[in-house]
C-alpha cells in the first residue's frame, strides 16, 4: 500500500576520499538522488556540475533531525537527562524543540525539488496512499507496547507529518503554475504569502476564537483535541498542573502553523533548484532574518513548541535555513563528509529510522531481563559503571541506541537501497 523499495548502485565505506565513490555514498550511486520522507514519487536528480555538497546537504539535514529524535528520546533514565535535550515545559524553547521542525522542513525541501511535475488524478491517488500510511503506522506506534484501543493516542508524528504533507502539497498546486501539458511548477511567492497566512490564520483563531488563553487546558487547540479525540487519546504527558491529561502537542488546530514549516521547506527546495549553490546566502541571510523576527516576537506571541505558535514556527524555520546552510558547507570539505557520514545513512532511509527507534525504545522499556529488568535500565547501570558522570551515561545510552540504528541502516545503504512511503 505505497510502500516502495528503490534501489541504486552500491558504494564502498573504505573508497571516501574519491568524489566518485563519495557520490554513491551520499547519492546511492552517480547522479542519483536518495527519495526522501516528503518527496512525491522520490527527489528528482537536480544535480548541477560543480554543486558539490547540493543534494547532500538535505540528506544531512533529514539524517540531523532523525538522529536528534533518537538521542532526545532514548536517554538511560528519562529523570537524568540535559535540559536542553528536553522539551521546553510551556513557554520557551531547547534544542530539542528544534527537531521534530526540521524534519518538516526537510520533507518540505524534498517536495520542492519533486517539481515541477504533471498533477493528475495518479498522483493524487499516490499521495493519499503516502498519507494514508504513515498515519497507520504512526497509530500503530502509539498502540506498542499495551495495544489497548482505549488509551490509543491518535495524533502522533507521522500523522502530523502526514496532514502537513498533504495540505502542503495542495497548497503548491492550488497557487502553481499548469502548462499545457498539466505540469505544476510551484510558486515560491505564493507559497510564502500561504506560509504567512497560516501564521497569521493561527494567531487570529488563538487570540478571538480562543479567548487569548495560551495555557495548556485553555488554548483553543487543546480545546479542539479532547473534544474531537478525548482525553482518553490524547498524549499521557500533556498535563496541566494538577496532571490532568489535557491537550496534545501533535493536536488538529496546531498542525495549521506546522505547515508553514513544511512550506517554507518547499520554497528552500525551489531556490536551491534554480540558483544552486548561489542559493546559499540568501537561503542564510532569510533563516537568521526568520530567526530574529521569532526571538523579538516572544514577549507578544510567546515561543511555544507545544501549542506551535508563530513565533516558534518563524523561529525554527530560522534554524533550519541555517543549520541547512551550515550543513552545505560542512559537505564541501572531506573531512566534514566523513563526520557526516552517519547522518547521510539516517537521512537515506529517515522513516525507517524513526520506526527502528521507536521499536527499540519501546522493547527497551518493558522488564524482560531477569529479575524483571529492562534493557533500558540495564544498559544505564553498565553505562553508569563506566562514566561517572550519570548525565553523561544517561547520554551515552543514547548515544549508543543512535548507533545501533545507523548500524542496522548501513547495509542497506551500502546497497542502495531506500525504503520510502
Amino acid at each position: 500500500m505505497g510502500l516502495t523499495i528503490t534501489r541504486t548502485l552500491p558504494y564502498d565505506f573504505q573508497r571516501l576520499s574519491g568524489k566518485a565513490s563519495w557520490d554513491r555514498v551520499v547519492r546511492g550511486g552517480p547522479g542519483r538522488c536518495m527519495p526522501g520522507p516528503g518527496a512525491v514519487g522520490g527527489e528528482r536528480d537536480v544535480a548541477l556540475k560543480g554543486e558539490s555538497g547540493r543534494l547532500t546537504a538535505l540528506d544531512a539535514l533529514r539524517g540531523l533531525a532523525v538522529a536528534g529524535m533518537i538521542l532526545v528520546n532514548s536517554p538511560g533514565d528519562w529523570r537524568i537527562s540535559w535540559p536542553q535535550l528536553h522539551h521546553a515545559d510551556w513557554h520557551g524553547w531547547t534544542l530539542a524543540d528544534f527537531v521534530f521542525p526540521g524534519f518538516l522542513f526537510s520533507a518540505g525541501m524534498a517536495l520542492g525539488l519533486s517539481f515541477p511535475r504533471t498533477v493528475d488524478g495518479a498522483l493524487w491517488h499516490k499521495v493519499l496512499k503516502r498519507v494514508a500510511l504513515l498515519m497507520l503506522i504512526g497509530l500503530a506506534l502509539n498502540l506498542l507496547p499495551d495495544l489497548n484501543l482505549a488509551t490509543l493516542r491518535i495524533p502522533g508524528i507521522l500523522q502530523r507529518i502526514a496532514l502537513c504533507y498533504l495540505l502542503g502539497l495542495a497548497i503548491g498546486v492550488a497557487t502553481g503554475r499548469r502548462d499545457a501539458a498539466g505540469r505544476v511548477t510551484f510558486s515560491p511567492e505564493w507559497l510564502g504569502v500561504a506560509a504567512a497566512g497560516l501564521l497569521l490564520l493561527y494567531w487570529v483563531l488563538l487570540a478571538t476564537v480562543g479567548g487569548g488563553q495560551l495555557d495548556p487546558a485553555g488554548n483553543l487547540g487543546a480545546r479542539i483535541d479532547r473534544a474531537v479525540f478525548t482525553v482518553s487519546h490524547l498524549w499521557l504527558y500533556g498535563t496541566d498542573a494538577s496532571g490532568a491529561v489535557v491537550y496534545d502537542p501533535e493536536g488538529l488546530l496546531s498542525t495549521i502553523p506546522a505547515t508553514a514549516n513544511l512550506l517554507a521547506g518547499m520554497i528552500a527546495g525551489i531556490a536551491w533548484r534554480r540558483r544552486g549553490e548561489g542559493a546559499w546566502p540568501w537561503l542564510l541571510g532569510a533563516g537568521v532574518a526568520l530567526l530574529v523576527l521569532g526571538l523579538a516576537l516572544d514577549p507578544w506571541v510567546p515561543i511555544n513548541k507545544r501549542i506551535w505558535t508563530p513565533s516558534f514556527a518563524l523561529l525554527s524555520i530560522g534554524v533550519a535555513l541555517a543549520v541547512l546552510v551550515l550543513l552545505g558547507a560542512l559537505l564541501r570539505a572531506r573531512p566534514g563528509r566523513w563526520v557526516a557520514a552517519p547522518l547521510m545513512v539516517l537521512g537515506g532511509n529517515a522513516i525507517l529510522a524513526f520506526i527502528l527507534s521507536q521499536l527499540l525504545g519501546v522493547a527497551g522499556g518493558i522488564g524482560w531481563l531477569p529479575g524483571g529488568q529492562s534493557p533500558q535500565g540495564w544498559g544505564f547501570g553498565v553505562a553508569k559503571s563506566i562514566i561517572a558522570d550519570p548525565y553523561l551515561a544517561s547520554f551515552a545510552c543514547a548515544v549508543a541506541v543512535l548507533a545501533l540504528v545507523v548500524l542496522i541502516l548501513v547495509p542497506l545503504q551500502r546497497r542502495g537501497i531506500h525504503l520510502r512511503l
